[in-house]
């Protein structure tokens, strides 16, 4: 450099990795229960390739009933929070979430739960 003519050509590469959130168990189905009593389940929620910290947000199904009448049986908890949280060897520590389920009226159902972080991933 320093007025010397030499032209310095520098390649960078590198591999973007995209943050992913996998499930165990990667399905949930919970067992019938009467009328008016909740049944519930934990899930370790696993996050990949998380360089910051974020926060999961859940979105419950609502369900329509026969008559019309809208409601919605589920409920989460986490436990231990709902933050991803960057650990110090550079993984990203599991979450557990309790899923719950409730009626008073008779239904089944088959859907999705969404789990969605800060970014809408």
């Amino acid at each position: 450099l320093n007025d010397n003519p030499s032209h310095y050509k520098i390649t960078l590469s590198g591999t973007a990795k995209s943050q992913k959130i996998n499930f165990d168990p990667p399905f949930l189905m919970l067992m019938p229960v009467p009328l008016d009593v909740k049944t519930e389940t934990a899930i370790s929620i696993i996050p990949q390739d998380y360089l910051r910290q974020s926060q999961i947000q859940v979105e419950l199904p609502e369900l329509e009933l026969e008559d019309g009448d809208r409601i919605y049986p589920f409920s989460v908890q986490f436990p231990e929070g709902r933050n991803i949280v960057l650990s110090s060897d550079g993984t990203n520590k599991e979450l557990i979430c309790h899923i719950s389920f409730r009626s008073s009226r008779p239904v089944s159902f088959l859907g999705n739960m969404y789990f969605i972080d800060e970014e809408e991933n």
